[in-house]
């Protein structure tokens, strides 16, 4: 079978955008031949606002319903595929939006939050992110997570601190995941994951997104599809070829005034990161050329069912492990 052929054949899940949502973003994600992806919903902000995010993605969904659908199960997923669009997941960057009330947490899976990341970068009511001192899991956050875990949502540790993201993985009951990652192994930053910390994750049932965040990428700005695949496949020799996924951190159509806010604590406090220039990596600059992954995965020597896995399979299953359905 051809790299097309087993693209256009494949479950295909990115595990993290946060692209600008507008009808030619839908267009490129069906161009890309994308089945479903964790579109973010909310990073610093708070439930009302995070309310009126939701309205306006469903009201988007509404209006693109020849391109998009809403997910709120892993069915919905296989359904997206079989009519040929592309199911929209609803995620969180923060878990800011649950404010300090537990029962938030079921509030927003009915509205079709699925995947909720616990803190972004610094601290909340949960626990610590990437670039500040980490306290741990609070006792609030262990009571938000056993509630992820009863009404089916994903706890997500990517910009989780360290320390958190430890004493998450050992109080869920069901897997967590590292939604969108890169390996320390081949670039330091606060941001990348150790390889202890990608090994006692996938060791305890849980699931790793690798990233193509080009700061994040060995070779920055001047990375391509390769250095990409090379992260891929770093990853997978830790993990195992049954918890390893797709995690873009797609910012498509973003300026640079979004950047900013997101490198700022809350978006408007103290600065702490600097990005520099965005270029994601030649070969998959935009969410349209995701069939290129699939030719480079091949490419790099992994067989057809493992490309199928990495390039989707996997989120399905864990997925419907977390959500029950």
């Amino acid at each position: 079978m051809s790299a097309i052929e087993l693209h256009n054949d494949a479950i295909v899940i990115d595990g993290l955008i946060i692209a600008k949502w507008n009808r030619s973003l839908f267009e490129d994600m069906r161009k890309g031949g994308l089945t479903a992806a964790n579109c973010t919903v909310s990073v610093w902000e708070g439930f009302q606002n995070t309310v009126n995010n939701i309205v306006e993605m469903n009201a988007l969904i509404k209006d693109n319903a020849d391109l998009v659908t809403k997910v709120h199960t892993t069915a919905d997923i296989l359904r997206a595929k079989e009519e040929g669009k592309t199911g929209i997941m609803m995620g969180f960057q923060n878990a800011n939006a649950y404010e300090d009330k537990v029962g938030y947490v079921q509030v927003f899976k009915d509205l079709g939050v699925g995947v909720v990341q616990m803190c972004y970068n610094t601290q909340n009511l949960v626990g610590t992110g990437c670039y500040e001192r980490d306290g741990g899991l609070s006792g609030f956050g262990h009571e938000i997570v056993e509630e992820m875990n009863r009404v089916g949502v994903m706890c997500d540790l990517s910009h989780v601190g360290a320390k958190t993201s430890e004493e998450v993985i050992l109080a869920s009951k069901k897997p967590v995941c590292y939604s969108h990652c890169l390996p320390s192994g081949l670039k330091d930053h606060p941001r990348n994951k150790a390889d202890a910390e990608l090994k006692f994750i996938a060791d305890h049932g849980g699931f790793v997104g690798v990233t193509m965040f080009a700061p994040f990428l060995k070779n920055g700005i001047n990375s391509t599809i390769e250095d990409y695949v090379e992260a891929i496949e770093y990853i997978y020799n830790i993990v195992g070829e049954d918890q390893i996924g797709i995690g873009t951190d797609f910012t498509q159509g973003h300026d640079q005034a979004f950047f900013e806010w997101l490198t700022h604590d809350k978006g408007y406090a103290r600065r702490l990161t600097r990005f520099g220039e965005i270029v994601n990596p030649a070969g998959i600059r935009t969410v349209g050329e995701f069939p290129n992954l699939t030719a480079a995965l091949l490419k790099r020597g992994f067989s057809e069912s493992v490309v199928c896995k990495i390039m989707g399979e996997n989120w399905v299953r864990v997925l419907k492990d977390v959500w029950g359905a």
